[in-house]
């Protein structure tokens, strides 16, 4: 018996403006410089540099260039880290915790330089961001989170008191937010293929649906084992994230590829769009699994996502279970019909922070945790440093040592659906609180 169909569509909105394709067939290198495993933004980004410094890259995908993460997100340019800064100051230390905030302002600004510099047509608006606090305890620690990001960072951030909520939001779920006017949106797909455009064009030869099947050293350098032949390379880059497989056990152990899903609404009334998300601003809330949402570029639609605890195949329930929320933020689209739902991997790790790496010589850009939008760029242009020998572009607070390896964990996440509840019982208990 087949499940009812939710969404009209199960492939990704953005592919309907910049639908991902293979590269035309080419000759592989006998020789490279470096071998990049993964052709996403920080592949990509990676690549881009490294061949404006003269040297000869190839860059490895599996699927199609961008067919993962990169063409499914939500394309808000958040720069967003999971820990709080007492939780880095505590694990990591008070000055590696006031780098790590410090640098997302300037990653931010390195994609948006990025963007204009290349003249990249990827729907881009500085729009800012409006997330919501779930009870009045999480508001006011919100508004002291805007005043401490406009003191001592310089960001245009600042309280939004329940009163004035819809001015931002059309909904009265939330008790106030905040805003953050450091922050936009893109078209994540046109994006990529923009990216892929200009790294093209720069001399980085990249190989769609050319799995890497092993990296091994041979000499001063490696051997790379693809399905389309063997490269001998004098470094080798992995920024597989999300979709890292038996290439790299070692990566493999340590991030775990956690799916995040998204609907799109069909097209609505401009008065309602007006109503809804009157500044069409990108939108978060303070859940542990909370949903992020906005409207699409053209500004006629809402996008809405969150985590999905599924494992295998499309099953109807996550997105009906992102259908129930945007109802329940939004009552008056309880019959508005979903053009689309999809999914794509996110990596998450046990530090939570994104990270570049060397282990027997290999350097790794990886461990997103569900905000590569900004920060795939970022880390995959200070690896290409780092591989370069550049001290000073090089330098970042992210490159340190690997994340912990998963106890018991070889590449099946077993456990996410026992962590997806445990989340959901957090939220639970802070919905209680807020509501006493």
């Amino acid at each position: 018996m087949h499940e009812p169909k939710v969404a009209d569509k199960n492939t990704p909105y953005w592919w309907e403006a910049a639908p991902v394709m293979p590269l035309p067939p080419q000759p592989l290198a006998r020789k490279v410089d470096v071998a990049i495993i993964g052709a996403g933004y920080a592949g990509l980004s990676a690549g881009l540099a490294l061949a404006r410094e003269g040297r000869s890259v190839a860059a490895f995908d599996a699927m199609n260039p961008g067919e993962g993460a990169s063409s499914r997100n939500g394309g808000i340019t958040s720069g967003n880290i999971r820990l709080d800064y007492a939780t880095i100051t505590r694990r990591f230390g008070e000055e590696k915790a006031m780098a790590i905030e410090a640098e997302g302002k300037v990653a931010r600004e390195f994609l948006y330089d990025f963007i204009k510099s290349e003249k990249l047509d990827c729907d881009f608006q500085l729009v800012g961001l409006f997330k919501g606090a779930i009870g009045y305890e999480q508001y006011e620690k919100m508004a002291r989170g805007a005043e401490a990001l406009a003191r001592k960072l310089g960001i245009e951030s600042y309280a939004v008191p329940y009163a004035k909520q819809r001015n931002y939001a059309g909904t009265d779920f939330y008790r106030g937010g905040m805003v953050r006017m450091d922050i936009g949106g893109l078209h994540p797909a046109k994006f990529h293929a923009e990216l892929l455009r200009v790294a093209l064009a720069s001399g980085l030869a990249v190989h769609s649906n050319t799995p890497v099947t092993s990296i091994e050293r041979d000499g001063s350098g490696f051997r790379v084992a693809t399905s389309a032949g063997t490269v001998q390379a004098r470094q080798v880059l992995v920024c597989t994230n999300g979709y890292t497989d038996g290439a790299s056990p070692f990566l493999r152990r340590r991030l775990v590829p956690v799916r995040s899903r998204i609907i799109a609404t069909e097209e609505l009334a401009p008065e309602v769009m007006a109503r809804l998300m009157p500044k069409l601003m990108m939108m978060g809330e303070g859940r542990e699994l909370g949903f992020y949402y906005r409207p699409s570029p053209d500004g006629r639609r809402i996008l809405l996502g969150g985590r999905d605890s599924s494992r295998a195949g499309d099953p109807a329930a996550p997105t009906l279970r992102l259908r129930s929320g945007l109802v329940e933020l939004f009552p008056e689209l309880e019959n508005v019909r979903l053009s689309h739902s999809w999914f794509g991997n996110v990596a998450m790790h046990r530090d939570m922070l994104p990270r570049i790496f060397e282990k027997n010589g290999v350097v790794y850009a990886t461990g997103f945790c569900g905000s590569g939008v900004v920060w795939a760029p970022w880390i995959g242009t200070r690896a290409a440093h780092k591989l370069m020998g550049h001290g000073e572009q090089a330098r970042t607070a992210f490159d340190f040592r690997p994340p912990a390896a998963i106890p018991l964990y070889h590449g099946n996440p077993w456990f996410m659906p026992a962590v997806i509840k445990g989340y959901a019982l957090q939220d639970r208990i802070a919905w209680w609180r807020a509501s006493r």
